[in-house]
């Protein structure tokens, strides 16, 4: 057989083979972020009319559209207006999904949804079956837009005062977007360079709108179909009540220990009155939920504060939510497992219900993946980065949970622990999901011989 004719049976053989809902949000996750790499290579995109070039346009654009926050300059200082427009583009595509955004075309133009489309967009919804999945992606949009917009309207009241009508707008619509999307991009620059919110840390209308948009984002869309259709915690499914509870302790007990651990430090709460220093723990405890705005400094956090700022961040949001992370759930299955095996049972429950124990293992495997992934980060970026190793692995675990927040190292990185952060981005941002869904829940694989057990001592 010819060379020619080889090369055409393989491609119709390849052609027969659809790709999967869950290569597809991978490959369109990618060519987004390779169409906002060039739009932002454009020098109308930089603030000085010359193109930034194509490593600090990708990582921008992977940030954004993995929505993260991790930035090698201030995008106000760097970012002309039609950079700005592309990022928060990118951001909203990105936080709501692509199929999010394909589905808004569907509904404006009255076209049917087809199988393909719905299992897709199950997917990316972080859901099990396609019931109702149309009805749950209007649900989404419509949600999304009308928070979106009641937070864009009162930043905006808020800075309108100070910084005039038309600051004031662009300032409300970028944040309100970029706080729900939990993608912590922002725009201030022009006050203080590179500070995020430091401007704002006794500001409680800026601080708690902010903290609202992230809470909001982080929930995840089923949990908000669920508490609009059925208004009662006790009519919840356990999923939802375990979210619900987990995201109330959490925010609490992190906002809690924060003040804790940094009430007297004199680089972040220590010089603030007690009523500031309250605000901007429980801001800072929710921000490190994969938000990345910053009210204080995070490169003056005492030891124990980034310790508590680690495990935070790693934890993350919930699933099928604009959050990233190990998520929520996955957390306080794993705390669950531990309290079972502890108490010597083989069982896991929740709400009198008992949680598979394939599920268990699902949780396990995505904790040991983000785990043993963090530890390679931070050595790597320490081994090739003037950073220390704890900075390192703050960079490290805030790319992977997409939470964008930093010690301060970012712009300092080499180019290999840029890229590194690039790849984490996207992996935090698409592979945790297409693995939770593709690899997780599809079929496993058959085993054709078992091995003779043999017993290991544990512990």
């Amino acid at each position: 057989m010819s060379a020619r004719r080889k090369l055409l049976s393989w491609w119709l053989k390849q052609r027969r083979k659809p790709l999967s809902p869950t290569k597809i949000i991978s490959v369109a996750f990618a060519c987004i972020i390779l169409l906002g790499s060039l739009l932002l290579m454009l020098p109308a995109a930089s603030r000085d009319g010359i193109s930034c070039g194509f490593r600090p346009a990708l990582f921008t654009a992977t940030s954004a559209t993995c929505v993260t926050g991790l930035v090698l300059y201030d995008t106000w200082t760097q970012w002309s207006g039609f950079g700005q427009i592309v990022i928060i583009s990118l951001i909203q595509i990105g936080g709501l999904g692509f199929m999010s955004a394909a589905s808004l075309g569907f509904l404006v133009l009255r076209k049917k949804i087809g199988l393909k489309h719905r299992l897709v967009m199950a997917q990316a919804l972080s859901l099990n079956e396609m019931d109702g999945v149309v009805r749950l992606q209007k649900t989404v949009l419509a949600g999304s837009f009308a928070v979106e917009g009641v937070g864009a309207l009162i930043l905006t009241l808020r800075f309108w005062p100070e910084y005039g009508f038309r600051k004031a707008l662009r300032w409300g619509i970028f944040h309100s977007i970029s706080a729900f999307c939990n993608a912590g991009f922002d725009i201030l620059g022009c006050i203080t360079p590179g500070a995020s919110l430091m401007e704002f840390q006794s500001d409680p209308i800026v601080l708690l709108t902010l903290s609202a948009l992230v809470i909001i984002g982080g929930l995840g869309f089923l949990v908000w179909q669920e508490i609009a259709e059925k208004r009662a915690f006790r009519k919840f499914s356990v999923y939802t009540k375990l979210v619900l509870l987990t995201t109330l302790v959490l925010l609490l007990g992190g906002a809690a220990a924060i003040c804790l651990l940094e009430w007297n430090n004199p680089a972040t709460l220590g010089p603030m009155h007690w009523t500031d220093k309250l605000l901007n723990g429980f801001f800072q405890s929710v921000t490190l939920r994969t938000a990345g705005f910053a009210s204080v400094d995070q490169a003056y956090l005492t030891e124990g504060g980034k310790g508590l700022s680690l495990l935070l961040m790693l934890i993350g949001g919930s699933s099928g939510s604009t959050a990233g992370g190990l998520k929520t759930v996955t957390f306080v299955t794993l705390l669950l497992f531990l309290w079972a095996r502890a108490r010597g049972r083989d069982t896991v429950c929740a709400f009198k219900r008992v949680i598979p124990n394939t599920q268990v293992m699902d949780a396990m495997t995505i904790f040991g993946i983000l785990v043993s992934l963090a530890l390679f980060g931070g050595i790597f970026i320490c081994a090739t980065s003037p950073v220390g190793f704890t900075d390192a692995l703050f960079e490290a675990i805030s790319a992977l949970a997409t939470v964008g927040i930093t010690a301060g190292v970012t712009p300092n990185l080499s180019i290999l622990s840029q890229f590194l952060i690039i790849l984490y981005m996207y992996f935090g941002r698409v592979g945790v999901l297409t693995i939770s869904l593709g690899f997780l829940m599809g079929n496993k694989a058959e085993e054709r011989f078992r091995y003779a057990q043999t017993n290991l001592l544990i512990g």
